[in-house]
C-alpha cells in the first residue's frame, strides 16, 4: 500500500544509499537508494516520498523535491484571439402577481384529479351541516375540488361574502411625515479673556506683594482676609508667630484698583476680538463691568467702554430681529413646541412681544391640543406654553378623553401658570403656590477624568517697612482707600 510522507536525510552510506527519518522525528527510520534522490542532495534535506507499507517496514519508491519549481514546459500558453470582445447581458422579465392565479393548476400534473378516486360526497361527515350531500353548505361546494376561481381563494365570512376587501398598503404604524427641520444658527462664542494686562501688572510688583495681588484678583479683599486667617491659624497651631493682617489688607486695598482695571482690559480685548460671534450675555457683562468706579475712573478704559456700549446696542437689535424670524419660521413649518420655547428666551429682558406673532403662536398651540392628540403631546405643549409670554391666550376647547397620570401631574405642577387649563382638567390652582421652574434635560454622565487639584496657594508674607514705597502716589491718594499711608508700618 503506497503512502505519501515527508522524509529527512540523516546520513550517506559508502554504498550510495542514504538513511532517512520522518520529518521532525528523532531517530532514523530506514534506508533508501541514493539513485532516487536528485543531484546535490545533502544531510538535512526534506523531500516528499512515496513509501510502500510492507510487513518488514517501509520501502521508499520515489522521491520528489517539494521546493523545486515547475519547468517552463509545464506552463499553459495563452493564445491571443483576434475576435472583438462582445459583452453578454442578461435581463430577467418581471412577473406580475396576477400572471398566474393560485387556483389555476392545469399545468401541474394531477391538478384536475380528485384527492381520492371516490366521489367527494362518499366520505361520511358526521354531524356537520350538509354532510349528506357533496360539498356541504359551502358556497361552490358542488364544484370539483381541484378547480378554483381565477385570482385565488378569497377569505369568506359566515354568509359567504368576501370580507377581506382592499388590502391596506402597509400595516403597523401610521405613515407620518414630520415637519421639516429648521436650519440651526451657529452657536455663539463664549468670552475667553487672556491674562496679558494682569501679568504685566504682576510683573511690575515686588516678589513679596505678588501673592497678595493674586488673592485680590481671585476674590477681592474678602479672599485676602480669609487667606490671612487660615495662614495665622496654621502658624498658631505650629507655635509660631502670627503675621499682621492689617498691613496685608492695606496692601491689597492699594493694589486692587490697578488689578481691576487690568482684569477688565483683558476681558474687553477678548470681547472686541470676537464682537460679531460673541454671546450677547458675555458682551453685556463686560459693558456692565465698565461702570465699576475703579474701572470708570481710569482714562485707559473710557474709550474702549464707549465702543463696547455702542456695539452692545447694535448687537441687541440684530439679535432681536433674528429672534422674531426664528419664531415665525418655526410656526410656519408646524414646529409649535420649538416656537414656544424660543418665545420664552428673549435676547433682551423686558422686550415687548409682537401682537401678530403672539396671535399666530397661540392659535398654533390651541390647534395642537385636540381631544385625539396623545397625552405626551399635551404634556410637551403645556410645558413649553407655561413659560411663554402667550400662556394666558392658550385655551383648548376640550381635554383628552383618557388623560394619563403623567399628563395630570404636569397640569397640576403648572396650575399656577396655566389656571385656565387646570380648570379644564378639574384641578384647582392653589393660591400663593410656588411658581414652577422649567424642566432641565438630564445631564449625560461624563467619562472624563477629574482635573487635578490646584497647587496650594503661596503663603502671604508680612509687608516690609519699605513695602508702601512701591505703590504709585496716585493709587495711594485715591479717596476709596480707607487706610492711612503709614498703616502698613
Amino acid at each position: 500500500m503506497s503512502r505519501r510522507i515527508e522524509i529527512e536525510l540523516t546520513s550517506a552510506r559508502p554504498d550510495g544509499s542514504w538513511t532517512w527519518r520522518a520529518a521532525g522525528a528523532r531517530e532514523p527510520k530506514g534506508v533508501l537508494d541514493g539513485a532516487l534522490l536528485p543531484s546535490g542532495a545533502k544531510t538535512g534535506d526534506v523531500y516528499r516520498a512515496d513509501a510502500e507499507m510492507e510487513l518488514e517496514g517501509m520501502t521508499i519508491s520515489s522521491v520528489a523535491d517539494p521546493k523545486a519549481k515547475a519547468t517552463k514546459g509545464g506552463l499553459l500558453e495563452l493564445i491571443p484571439s483576434n475576435k472583438p470582445f462582445e459583452e453578454v447581458t442578461q435581463q430577467l422579465a418581471k412577473r406580475e402577481r396576477g400572471d398566474r392565479p393560485r387556483g389555476d393548476r392545469g399545468d401541474r400534473p394531477g391538478g384536475d384529479r380528485q384527492r381520492r378516486d371516490r366521489p367527494a360526497g362518499d366520505r361520511p361527515r358526521g354531524d356537520r351541516p350538509g354532510g349528506d350531500r357533496p360539498g356541504g353548505d359551502r358556497p361552490g361546494g358542488d364544484r370539483p375540488r381541484g378547480e378554483r376561481p381565477a385570482g385565488g381563494r378569497p377569505a369568506r365570512d359566515g354568509d359567504g361574502a368576501d370580507r377581506r376587501g382592499p388590502r391596506p398598503e402597509r400595516r403597523g404604524r401610521p405613515n407620518f411625515t414630520p415637519p421639516p427641520e429648521l436650519p440651526q444658527r451657529p452657536k455663539a462664542k463664549r468670552l475667553k479673556p487672556g491674562r496679558a494686562h494682569r501679568n504685566l501688572v504682576l510683573a511690575e510688583l515686588p516678589e513679596a506683594q505678588r501673592p497678595v495681588a493674586e488673592r485680590a484678583l481671585q476674590g477681592g479683599i474678602p479672599a485676602v482676609r480669609q487667606a490671612v486667617n487660615e495662614q495665622n491659624a496654621r502658624l498658631k497651631a505650629a507655635g509660631q508667630e502670627e503675621i499682621p493682617a492689617t498691613g496685608l489688607l492695606s496692601m491689597a486695598e492699594q493694589l486692587l484698583p490697578k488689578l481691576r482695571v487690568a482684569e477688565w482690559l483683558d476681558r474687553a480685548d477678548a470681547a472686541q476680538a470676537d464682537i460679531d460671534e460673541l454671546d450677547l450675555r458675555d458682551l453685556r457683562s463686560v459693558v456692565a463691568a465698565s461702570d465699576d468706579p475703579m474701572v470708570a475712573r481710569d482714562e485707559s478704559t473710557r474709550e474702549i467702554a464707549v465702543a463696547l456700549k455702542q456695539a452692545l446696542v447694535t448687537k441687541q437689535e440684530k439679535e432681536l430681529q433674528l429672534w422674531f424670524e426664528d419664531i415665525d419660521a418655526a410656526i410656519s413649518v408646524g414646529r409649535v413646541i420649538r416656537a414656544l420655547k424660543l418665545s420664552s428666551l428673549p435676547p433682551k429682558a423686558g422686550v415687548r412681544f409682537p401682537v401678530d406673532i403672539a396671535k399666530r403662536l397661540a392659535d398654533a398651540a390651541i390647534a395642537s391640543l385636540t381631544t385625539d392628540s396623545p397625552s405626551d403631546r399635551w404634556s410637551a405643549v403645556l410645558e413649553a406654553t407655561a413659560f411663554s409670554p402667550i400662556r394666558a391666550h392658550v385655551q383648548p376647547v376640550a381635554r383628552p378623553e383618557q388623560p394619563t397620570d403623567e399628563l395630570l401631574a404636569t397640569v397640576k405642577r403648572l396650575a399656577s401658570l396655566l389656571p385656565q387649563i387646570a380648570t379644564l382638567f378639574g384641578i384647582e390652582a392653589t393660591q400663593g403656590a410656588t411658581t414652577p421652574k422649567p424642566l432641565r434635560p438630564a445631564k449625560p454622565t461624563s467619562t472624563t477624568k477629574k482635573a487635578p487639584p490646584p497647587p496650594p496657594p503661596k503663603p502671604l508674607r508680612p509687608p516690609a517697612p519699605e513695602a508702601t514705597a512701591v505703590v504709585e502716589p496716585e493709587a495711594a491718594a485715591e479717596p476709596e482707600a480707607d487706610a492711612e499711608p503709614d498703616a502698613a508700618a
